[in-house]
């Protein structure tokens, strides 16, 4: 708890970067930057400058929330015929997970860039200062960092172009040991110097289009120089006296969203691991997923249908199709028109300006494919895409991809007073989280108390997914469940992180006192300058 400020991520040095942000004067969107350079280093198992990133920023002043879309687009050289070309696509449902083609243009740079450009107060040489120290120096690698690299070691890093670069003579640092990355550091020190345009247009973008096309991809520098950052306006909806605030699609956000406006019209027990709430719960996310996994997708390219899913009327017509008794494992999408591995972070500063901010690679490190002496892998954002060409988030050139990383924020609700800024990660748990957290504070729980709860996980983000079951969970409640048709599983030690690290800052409108909790899934920490 303090009052000077707070960081919170899953990651100590990483905080301990955006604190030292906070000390020299910078702001929360400086601070956000800063912890995702260092997260960057830390734990480039799940993030980094070559994958994509979102935020919302709290402004005090205004009591205005902005959503930032950093996600990148397909090459404009990638076709269904390159890809049937290419893959035989006849026989596939979506692209290979780590095949180049999965490589959409790496948003984050940009997104760090204009950030700061529009909400931070510091210059990029003084935010990006941390990670380059960490970058160069060595730090020491964490426990749970370690396991998932090794994992990555195994998998993609293996096979991947200039994929041993981030390992120890092809295996993963150990826990504790010193790992450096002095190609990242003189990356970083390159966009500190001259901005985002040597990334998109200098000799980075060189780099990058070259690899990729080595590894058989399609992008190009033109690619790269045409990518563009968006602002967007934020979707919100109000439960209870509070607005939970997400960024539009391309991003799944809206799931959570609709999960809430469903739960509204239900008085929800009071015990967060009963079977009747949990029930409740999960069966409105299952219409929320029957709906999202369809409709989300690029808006500049296809209609969404963002204000009709949100609309409370539409929540009615969808909870009717509830049954408290029986889980409904067929769901179908509605239809609203009359006729996800991921590093989250949360900043808030001294004057109550809040950056809750997300960036990924997605499934870990990405492809693996590392641009030659650049120390960072390439995203597989584009495995997100679907090979069916009449789904409205078919693969496209120019196209986002539907997108699983989202950063939350909650505003006291008319009065727009900060109330958190917060966020859980891991793919298609993301608005899963958002909901169950959410709900935990709203009940009144401590932020450390809301991410200590056990949690459920649909594990593939479908309407008829299997429903996995975090070790805490009663087995009363578990035996409940099950007999009311859910198909279940139990899930324990590492594999907990199916369940999505999360981080929770929290505001008192009356006091100014900021209460962090972080995610005990992670090596995570909230620090705060008092």
């Amino acid at each position: 708890m303090g009052r000077g400020g707070m960081v919170a991520t899953s990651q100590p040095l990483a905080v301990a970067a955006g604190l030292e942000i906070l000390a020299r004067g910078g702001n929360a969107a400086d601070a956000a930057v800063a912890t995702a350079a260092a997260l960057n280093v830390t734990e480039p198992t799940s993030t980094g400058i070559g994958g994509d990133c979102f935020a919302l920023f709290y402004d005090s002043r205004t009591k205005q929330v902005s959503a930032l879309n950093g996600s990148g687009r397909a090459p404009a050289a990638l076709t269904f015929a390159r890809v049937k070309k290419d893959l035989g696509m006849d026989r596939l449902s979506s692209l290979p997970p780590f095949h180049a083609h999965t490589i959409t243009v790496p948003g984050a740079c940009a997104g760090w860039c204009d950030l700061v450009e529009r909400h931070g107060s510091l210059s990029m040489t003084e935010v990006l200062a941390p990670a380059i120290r960490l970058a160069e120096a060595g730090f020491p690698v964490a426990p749970i960092t370690a396991y998932f690299w090794q994992r990555g070691a195994e998998a993609q890093l293996k096979t991947a172009l200039n994929g041993r670069e981030l390992t120890v003579d092809g295996r993963a640092p150990e826990a504790g040991e010193i790992f450096r990355n002095p190609n990242l550091a003189r990356t970083f020190r390159k966009v500190a110097e001259s901005g985002k345009k040597i990334f998109y247009e200098g000799e980075i973008a060189e780099a990058i289009a070259s690899i990729i096309q080595q590894a058989g991809g399609r992008m190009t520098v033109g690619d790269l120089a045409a990518h563009r950052s968006t602002w967007e306006i934020p979707v919100s909806t109000a439960y209870q006296g509070l607005r939970l605030w997400e960024c539009p699609p391309n991003g799944q956000g809206i799931t959570a969203l609709i999960v809430l406006n469903i739960l509204e019209g239900f008085d929800l027990p009071a015990d967060p691991l009963s079977a009747n709430r949990l029930h409740l719960e999960i069966e409105a996310l299952r219409l929320a997923f029957a709906d999202t996994r369809w409709y989300v997708a690029d808006p500049s390219v296809v209609h969404v249908p963002v204000e009709e899913l949100l609309s409370k009327e539409y929540a009615d017509r969808r909870r009717k199709k509830i049954d408290p008794r029986r889980a409904t494992l067929d769901q179908g999408r509605g239809a609203p028109v009359s006729g996800s591995d991921t590093a989250y972070l949360s900043a808030v500063d001294r004057a109550g300006n809040a950056c809750s901010f997300i960036n990924s690679n997605y499934l870990g490190f990405g492809t693996g494919i590392v641009p030659s002496g650049c120390g960072f892998t390439l995203q597989n954002r584009g495995h997100n895409f679907s090979l069916d060409p009449d789904h409205p988030n078919a693969l496209a050139p120019g196209k986002r991809p539907y997108h699983t990383i989202i950063p939350a924020m909650i505003t006291s609700d008319p009065s727009q007073s900060l109330f958190a800024s917060f966020g859980v990660m891991g793919a298609f748990m993301q608005p899963q989280g958002h909901v169950q957290v959410f709900l935990a504070l709203a009940d009144g729980l401590s932020p450390q108390s809301a991410l200590d709860l056990p949690r459920f996980c649909i594990t593939d983000g479908t309407a008829g997914g299997q429903v996995a079951l975090e070790e805490g969970i009663p087995e009363k409640t578990i035996a409940d469940l099950v007999e009311r048709g859910h198909e279940v599983r139990r899930v324990g030690g590492y594999e907990r992180a199916l369940f999505g690290r999360g981080q929770v800052i929290l505001r008192d409108e009356q006091t100014g006192i900021l209460t962090g909790g972080s995610d005990p899934r992670a090596d995570g920490c909230a620090m705060t300058l008092v």
